[in-house]
This record gives C-alpha cells, structure tokens and sequence, in this order.
C-alpha cells in the first residue's frame, strides 16, 4: 500500500529540523509531500531522494533553516502550509507561503491565531487569515491552547512551535484528532506528554535523525475497503497499513453497517500501530456518523456516503461542518454528485442525509478539483450500471496517483486519459 500521506509529511519536517540523517523509506510519491519536500529544500535542507519511495534528509539540527529567496509554494497540501507555519514560527525571518487556488481558499486561522500568541507576526486575508501567508518568526513564548475543534493540523502546528518556545507548551482538544505528530516527536526524541486530550511538550528538545518506515495510509485503501463491502463475494486486504485508532474510524463504520473486518498481524513501526486489515462484503445496512467519530474517519466520509447509497435503510453523517473546508466543500460536492448517479442525498448544514437501496446509474461527474471526491466517485461509478465517466480527475495525484492502477489490478474496468 502506498505510504501514509499524513506521517510522511511529519517524517520530512522532523527530519528536518532535527540533528544527523534522516531515512524515509516507503514515503508516499504524490503532489502533496513533493510540496513539502519542495518547500524544506526551499528553506536550504539537503535532501536526497525526492520523488521517490526512499527520501534522505539532512537535518539542519533546529531552528536553522535559511530565507527562503521565493514565496513557498505549498500546492494543494494543507497539511503543508499550516506545519509549516508552526516551524517557521521559530525563525527570524519573514516567509510568504501559497498555494494553489483550492488552498487560497482554506482558513488558517487556527493555526495563525495561536501562533501570533506565541509571539510571530502571521498575515492573511481576512480574519480568516485565508492564503498567502506571511509570516515571521522569532523569539517564541509556551502557550496552553484550547482547540475549538479537533484539529490534528492546528495541534501538530503549536506543538512544533512549542518545540522552540521556553517552558511548556500545551493544546488541549475537545475530541481526539489524528495523533501522528506525537507519536514521531517522542520517537524523535521529544519530552512530550499526552493525558486524556490534552498534550504537552516541553523545551529544550533535542531532535535526532533517524529511520522512518512509513506503514500504508489508512484513508488510501479505504476505498478499495468500503467497495469490497458492497459485495457479497468481495474481499480485499490491504497490506501494512496505520491501524491508528485516530485513523481506522471508518473501520468501525464499516462493522455497524455489517460487513466483515478482519485485522491481523499487528506491530508497530516508530510507535505507529500497523497491520493487514481484510474487509469482506455482506448486506449492508444504514447507520448514524456523527459526534467524536468524526475526527477518525474525517477523510473517509465521501467514500462510506457512496456505499451508503447502495445500503438498507438511511445514514445520517452530522458534525462534519469540517468537510465544508476542505479542499472542496465535501459536502455540497458529494451531496451533488451522488445525486447525478440516481442517489437520494439529503444535504446538511454539517452533513447529510443518504436513503439507501439506490439503483445507480451511470452518469457524468466531476471531481470539483478535489482527490477525495474524486476516489469516492470512482467507487460509486463501480456500483453504477453502465460507464460513468469522472471529470478534473488529475487530481488524484494529490495524494494517490496510483489509484487507477490498484483498482484495475482488482478487476475494476478503468480507463485513464
């Protein structure tokens, strides 16, 4: 399974600023973590491997890193932008971070708002701090910081600030996100301490090089996963992936619904839980997505909407307000598309209603310029009768360029242009 996207960028940016070498191996090739590399090698880290599953960094061992002579081009990858920022913090120099006009569009307030009381003067447009950004860094002072919402992005941002800031720094959630980011700074060598939903870490933190082999990403095999559920004979596993219990909410999804999931073989990589994860198809049946389920499977909603198309009775997906600013409005574009192919969608403030036991049909659709949505579709086009045919789908690259191919490896009829 291709590399998980989230820690390969987390591998690439520790690596970065910690001390000696850093391997990446199984690192994901896909837009989103060239831009990151891109913009460390912008920011005068040495790296060998670019491009490839096998990424040597160089570290500049702390808050070394060179002026940047360009603005950082951060693509489509939020992920990007906002760690970014939270490093960057620490530096004392002005940088402007872009993207493309998807990402110009998405909020960073989150991350600015805390980061400008650590002590860096962060710009944006708006009071939404909305693309580009300036910032400049410097001298950073310890923060505790309540999240509004679960944010894996904005806590993995004020946690690398906090790597540079004297004294302790803490974020506090109001429900678990995504924990990667801790998980490889104390494999880096960070004085981190997490309790119930509040996080802390502690200066001074020396970081040092190491091996990273990065386990599957979860929300890539997600969707040959939910397929294999749709079909009374269907069975996929998928190979080494993050069984993070942050990550495999859709699992669990999968299981109230009725399909059959096994996992085995389980260890662990730089303390990232991993194993084979088998997911086999039955009758599926409707079920409700909402409260603190929604930080686990954040990513996967598009993909459990559309087997949700094709299951008994209705699923209601609520407190996803978060969809709204992704790298589309997730909700308005599923809601949309579905409704192309013959579903009943209800849409949501903060989600949607889907009325199941829909007889698809083949239709024409489009991505909305977003890789999530454009997986999801692919699967609904499976499901479909006759040829459905996605529009904008280079998009895919973002994140899982190899997506057409793995899918035509398991039998689905796939044509690429």
């Amino acid at each position: 399974m291709a590399g998980d996207k989230s820690i390969s960028h987390r591998a690439l940016l520790l690596g970065a600023i910690a001390e000696g070498v850093t391997v990446v191996e199984n690192c994901l090739i896909a837009d989103d973590v060239l831009s990151t590399a891109r913009c460390l090698q912008a920011l005068g880290v040495s790296m060998e491997g670019v491009g490839t599953t096998k990424v040597t960094v160089y570290g500049v061992g702390g808050a070394h890193f060179s002026a940047p002579a360009e603005p950082l081009d951060c693509g489509n990858s939020g992920t990007t932008m906002r760690l970014l920022m939270g490093l960057l913090a620490a530096h004392p120099f002005e940088a402007l971070l872009t993207g493309d006009s998807s990402l110009q569009r998405r909020p960073m307030d989150r991350v600015a708002i805390p980061l400008q009381r650590m002590g860096a003067k962060v710009e944006g447009r708006t009071e939404r701090f909305l693309p580009p950004i300036r910032i400049r860094g410097g001298k950073l002072k310890p923060i505790a910081w309540e999240l509004p919402f679960a944010s894996a992005q904005a806590k993995s941002a004020i946690l690398f600030a906090g790597l540079f800031a004297d004294g302790t720094t803490v974020v506090t959630e109001p429900a678990p996100s995504r924990d990667h980011s801790e998980r490889m700074l104390k494999a880096f060598g960070a004085k981190i301490f997490v309790k119930g939903l509040t996080v802390s870490i502690v200066r001074p933190a020396k970081l040092r090089g190491r091996q990273v082999l990065v386990p599957g990403d979860p929300s890539s095999a997600a969707f040959f996963l939910c397929a294999a559920a749709t079909m009374p004979e269907g069975e996929v596993t998928a190979l080494g992936i993050s069984v993070n219990p942050t990550r495999v909410g859709f699992l669990d999804a999968l299981k109230a619904m009725g399909a059959q999931v096994d996992i085995q073989n389980f260890r662990e990589q730089n303390g990232e839980p991993v194993a084979d994860v088998t997911v086999r198809g039955s009758k599926l049946r409707g079920t409700t997505i909402s409260g603190d389920f929604i930080p686990r499977l954040i990513d996967e909603i598009p993909v459990l909407a559309v087997i949700a198309t094709v299951a008994e009775g209705m699923t209601v997906i609520k407190n996803a307000a978060e969809l709204r600013v992704k790298e589309s409005d997730r909700i308005a574009t599923i809601v949309s598309e579905l409704r192309k192919l013959g579903a009943q969608v209800d849409e949501l403030p903060d989600g949607m209603v889907i009325h199941g036991g829909a007889k698809l049909r083949s239709a024409e659709v489009t991505s909305h310029g977003d890789h999530r949505i454009a997986m999801a579709l692919t699967i609904a086009g499976l499901l479909a009768e006759g040829e459905t045919v996605i529009h904008d789908a280079e998009c895919l690259s973002v994140s899982f360029p190899q997506f057409p191919q793995v899918l035509s490896d398991l039998g689905a009829e796939v044509q690429w242009q």
